[in-house]
């Protein structure tokens, strides 16, 4: 965490986004930009407050003051372009997903609320727009079987790989002809969703609830696959990530919904993104080795190496979804101690990834399936983006700013 200067005084965030006139998730991206450093209980001392909450981030008044005076001033329109796709800054209107104040929404349902009953199919005609039609009830919306022959043949590919092997064998994910009445699009969609969950646990789709299908793969009781029901809702969508960008700009070009659904398995696959479980894998691995989640940490911090896991950009008090999923894990006392640990020392509290292979770990579930549930939720948010993408009917096609040799200088030949 950067420290504030010794005179620097600060704002809490609630005061701080209203100085800047700005919404929190503004605010928050500000600071994942470096514009705004955010402090502790150590730097509100030294300023003279008195702290209420120990884990409470604080922000730079001397930050925000700078960019209030740069926004009264005016930026250069190359500067505004320079900034624009800047990580956490919006760029497309969405009636999708709204992060707002630390709290998650589907189109106005808060999504931990949410999951407390919802399945994911209710999630996917949320997202979706379907009201009160069903396209799971389709017999379009079930996929054709792949036998356990062709599952063998691939399954030794990492998990996103095989995905985009076995999806193109959905009919319904291959055509172009994208209709104006989306209604038309939901079962193929529907086929697609349960697909994903077959070639990402290697099973066979069929028409019971993914959440009842996944549980029966894995070998889970009612409870286990009622967790497997919560973290798939949970997981379903947080607006314009990468992968759900990556998807959008495949849907503006009139692809296939198959190619929308390709693209975004493929910024899945970095390590930025959805690969981080397997470093959190890793992480929990050493918890165990040592016995002793502070010893663990304190090793990592001496090799300099991160604690993934913990923290999210838009989401200072802690990650909502990871809130609502692990208080309803069985006990584990170095998982527990290591949330501590961080919350104690850093001030850091865990994120969906870490949530999501607490569950993996907590159901003994095969290795890689914290990544299968977090495909298989995102599917449903993936394909919302890409149908209200090409509603809009427009190509996503952004301008570089030229920062290369000039061919006026006759460097560049």
């Amino acid at each position: 965490m950067d420290r504030m200067h010794d005179r620097d005084s600060y704002l809490d965030a609630e005061a701080a986004a209203a100085r800047l006139g700005v919404s929190r998730a503004t605010l928050y991206a500000y600071v994942s930009r470096g514009l705004i450093r955010t402090g502790g209980p150590a730097d509100a001392v030294a300023a003279g407050a008195v702290v209420q909450d120990p884990r409470r981030r604080l922000y730079s008044a001397h930050d925000i003051e700078a960019l209030v005076r740069r926004k009264a001033v005016g930026r250069r329109p190359d500067t505004v372009a320079a900034t624009a796709l800047d990580w956490g800054l919006p760029v497309l209107a969405s009636a999708i997903t709204e992060i707002e104040g630390g709290r998650l929404s589907y189109r106005g349902h808060d999504a931990t609320r949410w999951a407390e009953t919802a399945s994911l199919e209710d999630t996917a005609r949320l997202l979706w727009g379907c009201g009160e039609a069903d396209p799971f009830a389709d017999p379009q919306g079930i996929a054709p079987a792949w036998d356990g022959d062709l599952l063998a043949v691939f399954a030794t590919l990492p998990l996103t790989e095989r995905c985009q092997v076995l999806l193109p064998l959905v009919a319904a994910g291959r055509a172009t002809a994208w209709q104006r009445d989306g209604r038309r699009l939901w079962p193929g969609a529907a086929a697609l969703l349960r697909a994903m969950a077959g070639a990402a646990s290697g099973s066979a789709p069929d028409a019971r609830p993914i959440h009842e299908h996944l549980g029966r793969v894995w070998g889970l009781d009612a409870a286990g696959a009622d967790l497997v029901r919560r973290v798939l809702v949970l997981a379903a969508d947080h607006e314009l990530n990468a992968s759900a960008f990556a998807v959008r700009v495949v849907a503006s070009t009139g692809a296939s919904l198959g190619a929308c659904l390709n693209a975004g398995l493929s910024a899945l696959s970095g390590p930025l993104h959805g690969g981080t479980t397997s470093l959190v894998e890793i992480l929990f691995d050493e918890v165990v080795a040592a016995g002793d989640a502070a010893g663990a940490v304190e090793t990592r911090l001496r090799r300099g190496d991160g604690i993934p896991g913990f923290d999210h950009p838009l989401y200072p008090d802690g990650d909502p979804r990871a809130a609502a999923l692990l208080p309803h894990l069985p006990a584990d006392r170095l998982r527990d101690d290591l949330a501590a640990v961080m919350a104690e020392t850093a001030g850091r509290l865990p994120n969906i990834d870490f949530a999501l292979v607490a569950l993996r770990r907590a159901l003994g579930l095969p290795r890689g399936s914290a990544l299968a549930l977090f495909a298989v939720g995102r599917t449903a948010g993936w394909i919302a983006h890409a149908l209200e993408q090409r509603r809009d009917d427009r190509l996503i096609r952004p301008r570089a700013r030229y920062v290369g040799p000039s061919a006026a200088d006759g460097s560049a030949r």
